[in-house]
């Protein structure tokens, strides 16, 4: 399975996508402003992968600028339909369709990982402002609250993914992890929770792209599975998700 099969097996699934997945805190926000030096009102901001736009909303709530860049069709529909105010164009990271020097703040959210560092860094670089900035973040998991780190040790048997170590990156592994050591790279780190029901707990976890690609036979067995641990885990039927949003703002040398 290629990463472009699994970066484009969201369209199959984006409305549960749209419905399931997170959001992210007013403090991730916060911190952006602080390592660009400005606040985001009137920012001319490109919103790269934009999926079906949550950071996109988030961020015109902040007064930016936004237009959404997006390669699925579906996804971009469905950012289209919450968003209609918003300009929505095709295109990835390795072959941005705007034009030199066009914005303040190019955000890569969850989806820095599908494009190559080797085009896309050069790519931002002759999109952005010559104080522009890239900012890009992951809502990552909470590996110290026990039920997650489970949770995440079943899902990479369930889809044969790697398991990824408990303790993370020092800041100068994750920058070279991430391709940005040509540039100049702060990192920070958000907590936050949500409380969402179990179904909802499911869709999320379902719309990951390691699982859109799976078999349905094996998504099932795990899915059910996973129900009957989560139940007792949570006999309410409402699971406190805890993240740790990984961010980096990176700006020229």
């Amino acid at each position: 399975m290629t990463a472009n099969s699994r970066a484009q097996s969201f369209n199959t699934a984006a409305a549960q996508y749209a419905a399931s997945r997170p959001s992210y805190p007013p403090a991730l926000f916060d911190a952006i402003e602080e390592l660009i030096g400005d606040r985001l009102a009137g920012t001319r901001v490109a919103d790269v992968g934009a999926g079906t736009g949550i950071a996109t909303a988030l961020l015109r709530e902040r007064g930016a600028e936004v237009i959404a860049v997006e390669p699925g069709e579906a996804m971009a529909r469905e950012c289209r339909k919450a968003l209609p105010e918003v300009q929505v164009v095709r295109g990835d990271g390795n072959a941005l369709p705007l034009a030199d020097a066009s914005c303040d703040l190019i955000a890569y959210a969850q989806s820095w990982q599908w494009t190559d560092p080797a085009r896309s860094v050069p790519e931002a670089l002759r999109v952005l402002s010559p104080a522009g900035a890239l900012a890009i973040w992951w809502n990552t998991t909470a590996f110290d609250v026990p039920w997650i780190r489970a949770q995440h040790e079943r899902i990479a048997r369930c889809c044969g993914t790697q398991l990824a170590p408990a303790t993370r990156p020092r800041d100068s592994d994750a920058i070279r992890l991430a391709g940005l050591t040509g540039l100049r790279v702060t990192r920070r780190q958000v907590r936050w929770t949500r409380v969402v029901p179990l179904d909802m707990h499911l869709a999320n976890i379902g719309s990951r792209s390691a699982f859109l690609v799976l078999d349905e036979p094996r998504r099932r067995t795990f899915f059910a599975g996973e129900r009957r641990l989560l139940s007792d885990a949570f006999p309410d039927g409402e699971v406190d998700e805890t993240y740790l949003v990984d961010l980096l703002v990176a700006v020229r040398p």
